[in-house]
């Protein structure tokens, strides 16, 4: 079975765990006996980005050697996303949308979107609307349809704020269509409320 690949863009000074429910997920996603989805990271501005908490990962590619097609493009957020050197991944995202795949992304990297004009569209939210406002400037136009919510999911687009990983995880397993949304829930339950709670809403003769 071929695996479909969903590419993680990785600034310098990027959020460690803003893509850490979600990508941990997509890698053991199984259907029947086998993986259905892999995490392959992109590498902005080095092919060795650092996180804010230390981590230093050796990208799987560079913004030159994405492969032609993949299913899905997360954005994870971090410190440097309104510095220059990361417009080349507008490309990116622009050809994530031709073909049709979900684009999520978190913290910062939404005003990265709002830069590009991505946002001017759809509904979605960021950090705060008017930091999202004062670095888009011009390209941004679509005040209206901001929500204040910790993600959210119109069409394509997933966007979330930096204190959201799980709520972004799961509009971006919806927007993927990887489990039916019974399983989506569990996954997210498990993941916000803790184990204890969790194994008590759907284990209940477990717990002992």
């Amino acid at each position: 079975m071929d695996k479909k690949t969903i590419l993680f863009v990785l600034v310098d000074q990027f959020a460690d765990w803003e893509g850490a429910y979600l990508a941990a997920n997509l890698n053991d996603a199984e259907e029947g006996a086998g993986q259905t989805h892999e995490v392959k990271t992109v590498g902005v501005m080095s092919e060795y980005p650092r996180s804010i908490g230390g981590f230093t990962v050796k990208a799987d590619y560079t913004l030159d050697t994405v492969p032609e097609t993949f299913s899905g493009l997360v954005l994870i957020g971090g410190n440097t996303w309104r510095r220059p050197e990361t417009a080349p991944v507008a490309e990116l995202v622009a050809k994530a949308l031709r073909l049709k795949v979900p684009v999520g992304a978190i913290c910062d990297a939404t005003v990265f979107l709002g830069m590009h004009g991505f946002l001017n569209l759809v509904n979605h939210t960021s950090n705060f609307l008017r930091s999202l406002q004062e670095a888009a400037g011009d390209a941004y136009n679509n005040a209206k349809n901001y929500k204040n919510q910790d993600a959210v999911r119109d069409g394509l687009i997933v966007t979330a704020n930096g204190q959201s990983p799980v709520e972004f995880g799961r509009e971006m397993l919806r927007a993927l269509g990887l489990y039916d949304e019974n399983q989506i829930q569990m996954w997210y339950d498990f993941n916000k409320l803790g184990l204890t709670a969790a194994m008590a809403k759907y284990y209940p003769n477990e717990t002992d």
